[in-house]
């Protein structure tokens, strides 16, 4: 421990350097089409050092006065080498290998992107696919994204939950710029917390993750990255409106302070307060609510020296009312004259990132990440009261540097939480102190085009589940061009937060049983799975049109899992796994660009998702077996220094059937059916782009109309034995229709 604690003080990461240089690898064509080339290496020759082109096809790399030959070579195109006698910014256009057909490539920057070179399988959501849709907050941002699933966790609170590989969120890391943010208390809520304009752009891993971020990720880590206020818009704001009558606006305020210093001012505020009840069932289809969101963010940049920084502070306060039409809270709070439920959060936070690059020695980087957040959450659901705080402290720092050359890395580090829960479940409280204090190495070998290999270990001892290992293992191997095979494996370990993750158990009338009493968290068992994955992704040309395809299959398997467990109509119960317990998940997705300025995005998923209950091993409820997904979008005037264009987009979604939990010992005219049916969704959005300062969009959403006719069991008798909301499979308020507004200037 005291090694641990040593380390702590001695070993903390990060990004850029002194001299460098830096510019974009576009493609050369006869359209006189600025095509940017995603993924291409950038390196010197007679060395190891280089790097690979971001989404946008711009690279930055150090410079010293020994390097004078750069070689940018990228699969498809020919390799060319510069003469380099200084550091500066360059724009370089690689031509396409020629072909035997002569066939003319078409490409462009894309939306969504993958790559070729990395060992995990991670894709990165740009501003551009974000925009596709109203993406209000981060659980509306997968709309148009068919590795993640979306769908609303009950029919009472409007709360939106998102699934990975069949697993719903708690077993996904989801991280603000690397740091954990939707933890604990957050758990339910916290997706719609950070508003879509202040994202920049979003990496979702698939599989275990890596060491650096920690040791409870378990399907996959979802990273999104925030607009920076030295690059932002000077001022940009966002109207929004919807024909249920929710209004949003965002403002982004950015300064340049000084030489060193930017800094921003981000405001969200959203508001719904009409009641809806288009199913007539006497309940809201959905929360009335008001929200305030402020984020003041500091960017500190020294260049010459090596250091870059980023401080940011946060304040948050979201009250939602839900629950019959006639329920006024001054009157029937906590009382049967109506069935009613208000949710009032607030939250604190203060999170910095602080980073050096060595200039002598510019492979060797030195980091660290902080936060600290206070999340209170107070509310009622009908007679059941929840209340919890939530006091949390995360510290990563982290060393990289590299073995001999740069093909081969590492990374480094120590990292600690403390997290202090205060929960009151009707009357019963619950609280509990959690800290961890852990060390990790992760190595990395990468040959640029044929392997890549990177394999971590940590270890971590945590006050309540005790000193373990967690180890995780990418390869990606290319044996031809534009392929990428990718496997991976690893472990992860985590304490279930059955309360907060579960709150939609609370607007039912279920009782809670926690059936274990000897494990240290509620009486439960930590939970540990196994993740082990495969891929494959194969770029391809036809007809002159460049896609690529991807297949994906994706085991996790439970070593001990907390079983939520919703059998029984009355009760909800939980306890330890006994048995067997995995999610199987197979995605195949085909993009591909059929004609110029249309992008096309098909998907098809299986499920096959089973826990051994106490009743026998079952489906996991309200998980669809089969889904299809269909996006297209078309653009014109596609051309970079293009600055009007109409963007047009659509979605469609299909779910198979799923099956409900257990109704069967209810009263027959409050059971249902063992299976729900199937459901299809329509989804789309028109924009005009007046010019880089103004643009005004339009959209609709479940424009068929779906709607699931009675999603609450019970609603005729909310305070008797079988009122449950939790038995929802699609839409609830059915059409939606929206319009807004984008204003910036640079």
């Amino acid at each position: 421990m005291k090694q641990l604690l040593y380390m702590l003080f001695l070993i903390p990461s990060l990004f850029n350097a002194q001299e460098q240089i830096s510019g974009v690898i576009l493609e050369a064509n006869t359209q006189n089409k600025n095509i940017r080339l995603a993924g291409a290496n950038v390196y010197w020759l007679g060395t190891e050092i280089g790097t690979v082109t971001n989404i946008d096809g711009e690279f930055t790399l150090q410079y010293k006065q020994e390097y004078t030959k750069l070689v940018i070579s990228y699969v498809g195109y020919k390799t060319d080498t510069l003469i380099i006698t200084a550091p500066k910014t360059i724009k370089h256009y690689l031509q396409p290998t020629d072909n035997l057909d002569a066939v003319t490539i078409t490409s462009r920057k894309q939306a969504t992107a993958k790559s070729y070179l990395k060992a995990t399988n991670t894709f990165t959501v740009s501003s551009d696919e974000l925009l596709k849709a109203a993406c209000c907050n981060l659980s509306e941002s997968f709309e148009t994204n068919p590795s993640i699933d979306v769908n609303f966790a009950d029919a009472i609170t409007g709360t939106r939950q998102i699934k990975m590989l069949g697993l719903t969120s708690p077993y996904i890391l989801i991280a603000t710029e690397n740091i954990p943010s939707i933890r604990g208390a957050s758990q339910a809520f916290g997706l719609s917390f950070i508003p879509g304009t202040w994202v920049e752009s979003i990496q979702i891993t698939k599989g275990a993750g890596s060491v650096v971020n920690g040791f409870e990720s378990i399907a996959g880590q979802i990273n999104a990255e925030l607009v920076k206020p030295a690059t932002d818009d000077a001022f940009f704001v966002n109207l929004y409106g919807a024909s249920s009558e929710r209004v949003e606006v965002n403002t982004h305020i950015n300064t340049k302070v000084s030489n060193k210093w930017d800094t921003g001012l981000y405001i969200h505020g959203n508001s719904h307060q009409a009641k809806h009840d288009v199913n007539d069932d006497g309940f809201l289809d959905m929360p009335l609510y008001n929200q305030i969101n402020i984020m003041n963010r500091w960017q500190y940049t020294d260049a010459n020296n090596g250091f870059v920084s980023f401080i940011n502070l946060k304040f948050l306060n979201d009250e939602k009312q839900t629950g019959e039409l006639d329920f006024n809270p001054n009157t029937d709070k906590l009382t049967t004259n109506h069935w009613g439920s208000e949710i009032d959060t607030k939250r604190y936070e203060v999170s910095a990132k602080f980073g050096y690059v060595n200039p002598n020695v510019p492979w060797q980087s030195l980091g660290v990440q902080t936060a600290f957040s206070s999340h209170e959450q107070a509310s009622y659901f009908g007679l059941n009261q929840y209340n919890i705080t939530h006091n949390s402290l995360y510290a990563n720092a982290i060393y990289n540097s590299i073995i001999s050359d740069s093909r081969n890395k590492i990374k480094t580090g120590v990292s600690y939480t403390y997290d202090h829960y205060d929960e009151l479940v009707n009357t019963t409280d619950y609280e509990r102190t959690e800290n961890s204090v852990g060390a990790f190495l992760e190595y990395s070998y990468d040959n640029l085009e044929l392997l890549n290999l990177t394999a971590g270990v940590r270890i971590d001892h945590h006050n309540l589940l005790g000193t373990f290992i967690t180890p995780r293992v990418h390869v990606r191997y290319s044996p031809w061009s534009k392929s990428a095979f990718r496997a991976s494996f690893g472990r992860g370990k985590r304490s279930a937060n059955i309360f907060t993750e579960n709150q939609q158990m609370f607007s039912t009338s279920r009782q809670i049983n926690i059936l274990n009493t000897g494990g240290a968290v509620y009486g439960l068992d930590p939970e540990i799975a196994w993740n082990y994955g495969v891929s494959y992704l194969q770029g391809f040309n036809f007809l002159g049109r460049k896609g690529d395809v991807t297949f994906d299959y994706y085991k996790t398997d439970f070593k001990n899992q907390v079983v939520v467990d919703w059998e029984t109509p009355t009760e909800i119960n939980f306890y330890n796994l006994e048995g067997k317990s995995y999610a199987n998940s197979f995605q195949t997705e085909v993009n591909y660009t059929p004609f110029e300025g249309v992008d096309l995005r098909t998907a098809y998923k299986y499920y096959d998702v089973k826990t051994d209950y106490n009743s026998g091993k079952l489906e996991k409820p309200l998980t669809p077996k089969h889904r299809f997904f269909a996006n297209i979008g078309y653009i014109t005037n596609r051309e970079e220094g293009a600055t009007s264009r109409w963007k047009f987009d659509i979605t469609y979604n299909w779910l198979s059937n799923q099956r409900y939990a257990s109704t069967t010992s209810n009263p027959v005219q409050y059971q249902l059916p063992e299976r729900t049916p199937t459901i299809a969704t329509l989804n789309t959005q028109i924009t005009k782009v007046f010019s880089p300062k103004f643009e005004v969009y339009l959209g609709g959403e479940n424009i068929t109309n779906v709607r699931q006719s009675n999603p609450i069991l019970g609603a005729d008798d909310p305070f008797g034995a079988n009122f449950d909301s939790t038995f929802v499979y699609g839409p609830i308020f059915g059409s939606m229709y929206y319009a807004g507004l984008r204003y910036r200037i640079k």
